[in-house]
């Protein structure tokens, strides 16, 4: 077995709409059926018991040794805990040859998998151990260390229920909300409207203290010190208790609690003085700790902390005691599990030898030992849910510490006896108040239930019905695609949208073209959505993008599929039929949201049936309106686009729009055909959309499509009194459909340069001039950068092929170059000609010709 790929599918694929790894895998002759490996599933078991093996329906389908490593890679997912499910096994055409899916949540940890799903396999092949628990600590590990935490997690997971997008922008906890200028961004329990004041404000303790006491909020009174000198003389001046902490410390590092001796205040300062210069000495307040969360002008939760502690049994130590604790699944060593384990420092241990223990002493039985002072869930402190019991005064006293602050996500710290009464009536008082609070003792508390603290903070972001979204229209079909995008895009702008374009000619945001080359893939159209001045986009969506990695997003609200015809690039990457073409180009269908629309031709069955697949409605194009597809659509009251003679008409029951054809400069007067047909499909996505008639109406009469809005699709020039028309058709379909359109045009003598793209199959690169050789009097056949690991000459002689029965070409000439092909053909040209040029170097082409136009013009 052998794996010769393996690609992540980042987004809704030719598979499924979930995350995946997809390896392409070579098995032997024997490894086609796992019954030819005798005992190999018994070996696999005895060392993997849980791997699930989904076995064909029928037996007309072996079970392979890549159907075993697709159980493997899931199963070994499955068991260290990630939440992972769909996976599939399917033979290519190729003898032996499979492709294996295996769904992922985290995308290194899927890769981790399948390297160890081999792995397995390969020792139950050889009969050779393998360490199971080891791969499955490999997988645990990792997945803990890549996986949001549960404070950003449980943001995440709210915006999912609400049908808010999210990106991942790091490894760690910044992440996108929306698209385009919808978009939000949080970083933990921060967002972007987190003032940075603010932040700096709450990491100064004293003058937040200053702040809240204004205020009239109550706070310890204290004094900040430079010196432990000055610590003690501050801690005499205030009386009683103190508390010693950094001035601007934070998940209660360097926090000494409830002292009162010299001795304890001068190593406390000296903790303290560690992560600050500047040390707080203020009154201990005596009561529990408690943490209010405060999103916006709300207390959304509540917990009562409690510091980490064991309690004695009599027989074990208290270094025993601690281990027994930190096994608790629940606690882990950062912040990925509810609970952290307990730290034996030396914070710990002066914290035992005042309460007159060490690590070795064995606690009596029922005695509670605390471990540390103070009460923070990250150095393995507890906490209990009250937010029920708070009382309204002490809700808005931490309400008003977060808005004196500026803190729109706030973690109030409050000491008191109890949340049921107001702080002034037990001498309580606010001690702190903190940016990005953890939300794990909201979430999951060791004692109580847990609160929807992600939901509060989506819902302080977006409002209710807000899905953060910005409309996408996703463009994919065989031809046509590049223009009606543009057309789409154009539509959009007219209605005063900032639109974002992706394409082959490159990146387009409002106008301001941002990339260049081909960028009709996946990464193109993530980029577009992150971009915030996008308010609509337009993705032209390429099978080799989806092929690739998936779409670049969930779903769209529009999906045009133009045509699919004899197909293009077949017999690459396992595309070999239009069927095949036609489940990869369908992805866009089939990802369509409930309330989208997927915009179909009606003339092309194979793009009309993708309508089963749609979870929204449906609106077919077509010149025919009695075409039967069209016919049984309309009498159902549905939307269908078609021409009626020189109008284009958009009908839905009793409700009938036309566009006067003379009016779309874009179809030279209804001449054009294949131009026809990428209007109808435009106007079908603007009305899709919502966009108004008028809007749709003058955006076609203001739609120009020319070198420099569409390069290299149907670009007409004049040159000494002839036509010249570029365009980068490259398949029987276009080279059919620019044919015909040649036909409809004026011409004595009609010339055509071409070459073939060498990826093709021969069968196309012949059919491209068995039409042209029907259809032109000269043909100059070119031969330059698109050969594509074909031999010198091999292009040309399969273009020679095709105009073996020839009707019309009875002058055919074979060029070296490009630009030379382009000037033969020119050479040539009389007054009254026309001459098609099929670019191959679109932009480098195209700035040949002008060249050329203008030399003649002098």
């Amino acid at each position: 077995m052998e794996i010769t790929r393996i690609r992540a599918l980042r987004g809704p694929n030719l598979w499924s709409r979930h995350t995946a790894i997809e390896a392409v895998v070579r098995c032997s002759d024997e490894e086609r059926s796992i019954v030819n490996l005798k005992g190999l599933d018994a070996r696999l078991q005895d060392r993997f018991p849980a791997i699930d093996f989904m076995r064909p329906l029928d037996e007309a389908h072996a079970f392979s040794l890549a159907h075993a490593l697709e159980a493997a890679a899931l199963s070994l997912q499955a068991e260290a805990g990630c939440p992972v499910t769909f996976s599939r096994t399917v033979a290519t055409v190729e003898p032996g040859t499979y492709q294996v899916v295996v769904e992922y949540t985290e995308e290194e940890v899927g890769r981790l998998a399948m390297e160890l799903a081999e792995a397995l396999c390969r020792a139950a092949l050889e009969d050779q151990p393998f360490d199971l628990a080891g791969a499955l600590e490999q997988l645990k590990s990792l997945d803990e260390d890549i996986r949001l935490g549960p404070s950003t997690g449980s943001i995440v997971d709210a915006a999912l229920r609400r049908g808010i997008p999210y990106r991942r922008l790091t490894q760690g906890s910044m992440v996108q909300f929306g698209w385009g200028s919808r978009q939000r961004r949080i970083q933990a329990a921060e967002t972007d409207h987190t003032s940075a004041i603010a932040e700096s404000i709450a990491q100064d303790k004293e003058l937040t203290k200053m702040l809240l006491a204004a205020a009239g909020v109550p706070v310890p009174n204290g004094k900040v010190v430079y010196s432990a000198e000055e610590a003690c003389a501050a801690a005499e001046a205030i009386g009683g208790r103190v508390v010693v902490k950094p001035r601007d410390g934070n998940q209660g590092k360097g926090v000494a609690v409830n002292i009162a001796s010299r001795e304890e205040i001068t190593k406390a300062f000296e903790v303290a003085s560690r992560i600050s210069t500047d040390v707080i000495v203020e009154r201990y307040l005596p009561g529990h700790d408690f943490r209010m969360l405060v999103v916006g002008n709300k207390l959304v939760a509540a917990a009562r902390r409690a510091p980490p502690q064991v309690i004695g049994d009599g027989a074990r130590t208290v270094r025993e005691l601690v281990e027994i604790v930190n096994k608790d699944p629940l606690r882990g060593d950062g912040h990925a599990t509810s609970l952290t384990k307990i730290r034996l420092d030396d914070l710990a241990i002066a914290t035992l030898g005042k309460q007159g223990f060490t690590l070795d002493s064995v606690p009596p039985k029922g005695k509670h030992v605390v471990l540390r002072n103070n009460a923070n869930l990250s150095t393995g402190g507890t906490a209990t849910d009250v937010t029920d019991d708070v009382h309204p005064e002490l809700a808005a006293r931490a309400v008003e510490a977060a808005q004196m602050v500026g803190l729109d996500i706030c973690g109030v710290d409050v000491v008191c006896e109890n949340v049921i009464t107001p702080l002034e009536e037990q001498g309580g008082g606010i001690v702190e108040v903190n940016a990005a609070p953890g939300l794990r003792m909201h979430l999951q508390p060791s004692y109580g239930k847990g609160r929807p603290v992600g939901d509060a903070i989506i819902e302080s972001m977006y409002a209710d019905g807000d899905d953060g979204r910005i409309p996408v229209v996703a463009v994919t079909g065989t031809n046509g695609k590049t223009t009606t995008g543009r057309l789409i895009a154009h539509m959009l702008a007219a209605n005063h949208l900032r639109v974002g374009i992706t394409g082959t000619e490159g990146v387009f945001v409002n106008g301001r073209r941002i990339d260049t080359g081909d960028c009709s893939g996946p990464r193109s159209a993530r980029n577009v959505l992150m971009h915030p001045d996008v308010d609509a986009a337009v993705f032209e969506t390429a099978r080799g993008g989806i092929l690739r990695e998936g779409l670049g997003f969930d779903r769209c609200n529009v999906a045009v599929v133009t045509n699919i015809g004899i197909g293009d690039h077949l017999g690459l990457n396992f595309i070999n039929t239009v069927e095949d073409l036609a489940v990869v180009k369908r992805v866009i269908v089939q990802n369509v949201a409930p309330n989208g629309v997927a915009v179909l031709n009606a003339a092309d069955p194979v793009v009309a049936a993708m309508a089963k697949s749609c979870p929204g409605s449906v609106t077919y194009f077509a010149a025919d309106r009695h075409h039967p597809v069209m016919a049984a659509h309309r009498a159902k009251k549905c939307r269908v686009v078609y021409r009626d003679g020189d109008h284009l008409i958009a009908c839905e029951g009793k409700v009938v729009e036309k566009f006067a054809l003379a009016e779309i400069p874009l179809t030279h007067g209804g001449v054009i055909g294949f131009q026809v047909e990428n209007v109808m499909a435009a106007i079908a996505a603007g009305w899709a959309l919502g966009i108004e008639w008028p809007v749709i109406r003058s955006a076609l009469a203001s739609f120009t499509s020319d070198a420099a809005t569409t390069p290299g699709r149907f670009n007409l020039f004049s040159y000494r009194g002839a036509t010249l028309i570029a365009d980068y058709g490259h398949n029987p379909d276009a080279i059919q459909a620019l044919a015909q359109a040649v036909e409809a045009m004026p011409g004595k003598r009609r010339s055509v340069v071409i070459s073939g793209a060498g990826d093709r199959r021969d069968i196309d690169i012949q059919r491209q001039t068995e039409i042209l050789g029907d259809a032109f009097d000269q043909i100059v056949l070119y031969e330059d950068q698109c050969q594509r690991g074909r031999a010198d000459g091999e292009v040309i002689a399969l273009l020679r092929q095709g105009l073996g029965r020839a009707k019309r070409a009875s002058d055919v000439r074979e060029i070296r170059g490009e630009f030379l092909a382009i000037d033969t053909a020119l050479e040539s040209l009389s007054a009254g000609d026309l001459c098609l040029i099929l670019v191959d170097q679109v932009e480098e082409a195209l700035g040949h010709i002008r060249k050329r136009i203008a030399e003649a013009t002098q």
